[in-house]
């Protein structure tokens, strides 16, 4: 599995990466497939990036996330998947730990989520409320690779270091 490419948080206006990708509503009436032709064109006509077709992109979307007064919202959606009107969508059906690098990377890791920054920033969210944040500085950190690897193969690949904070 390649590296895949982050989504796209907003933190109090503030646009970050997010080396993570949290889940889609399931069963939502707000989000519709989109048939491939029209996201192939859409590709052609450079309205969206090429990764969106390849092995860096394997959801086959890219997601745009807003914490807003310490709710999670989906505010876009471009690739196989759209949003339907133009109003955030609260993201009550997650929780988890949104995982924001910043910095140098020190550790590649050419599958997942799974390359290291010299920091990240772990918020935790319950329900797609924003409950508690910490940053972590791996700059001296020890870093196992092959451990990095194996805890990103297909399924594991959105749990990181922290999940339990």
């Amino acid at each position: 599995m390649t590296a895949q490419i982050h989504e796209k948080l907003i933190i109090d206006g503030k646009a970050y990466t997010m080396a993570f990708c949290p889940p889609l509503p399931p069963d939502s009436s707000e989000i519709v497939e989109v048939e491939s032709s029209i996201v192939r064109k859409d590709v052609k006509d450079q309205k969206l990036p090429r990764t969106i077709f390849s092995t860096a992109c394997w959801r086959g979307y890219i997601g745009t996330w807003e914490i807003k007064d310490k709710k999670l919202y989906l505010n876009e959606i471009v690739g196989r998947y759209r949003k339907l009107g133009n109003q955030p969508l609260f993201a009550d059906w997650f929780s988890g730990v949104l995982r924001i690098p910043s910095g140098k990377i020190i550790q590649h890791v050419h599958m997942g989520f799974g390359s290291v920054f010299e920091k990240e920033l772990h918020i935790k969210i319950e329900k797609g409320i924003a409950i508690k944040q910490r940053e972590i500085d791996n700059s001296s950190k020890d870093i196992d690779k092959h451990k990095l690897s194996h805890s990103n193969m297909p399924g594991n690949e959105n749990r990181f270091e922290g999940d339990d904070m």
